[in-house]
């Protein structure tokens, strides 16, 4: 499974990833930083890579489509730096991996509640 970072990320989490062993790119590092969340989620899709973001439209672009993919994990805990959030992205696929792998909507809100829906979502 490869992850894409949105923008509001920090990019530097990429290489904090890898020491998890976990792939990643970020949008901002394949031409896409001004990109809209559509054109992010069709990249992703494109890419089989699972959308890692701040931002809730992206479950709503899922939802509205009834789309099955590609899955996204949506961080709901601002101001998190690289390592915390590579950290908290692992804890996140230990326990939604198979999901996530599957096609999934994930939000991770304080203290760390994972809540899973599988996609589509009806």
């Amino acid at each position: 499974m490869t992850l894409l970072l949105d923008q509001g990320l920090p990019r530097s989490t990429v290489q904090q990833l890898a020491t998890f062993g976990i792939v990643a790119e970020h949008v901002g590092d394949l031409g896409l930083a001004a990109a809209s969340d559509q054109d992010i989620l069709d990249e992703a899709r494109r890419r089989a890579h699972t959308v890692v973001t701040l931002d809730a439209d992206f479950h709503a672009l899922l939802a509205h489509a009834g789309a099955s993919g590609p899955s996204v994990i949506r961080i709901r805990i601002e101001g998190l730096h690289a390592a915390q959030l590579a950290g908290l992205i692992h804890q996140v696929l230990a326990v939604a991996g198979p999901d996530v792998a599957a096609g999934a909507a994930v939000s991770v809100t304080p203290p760390n509640l994972v809540r899973i829906r599988r996609l589509p979502i009806t």
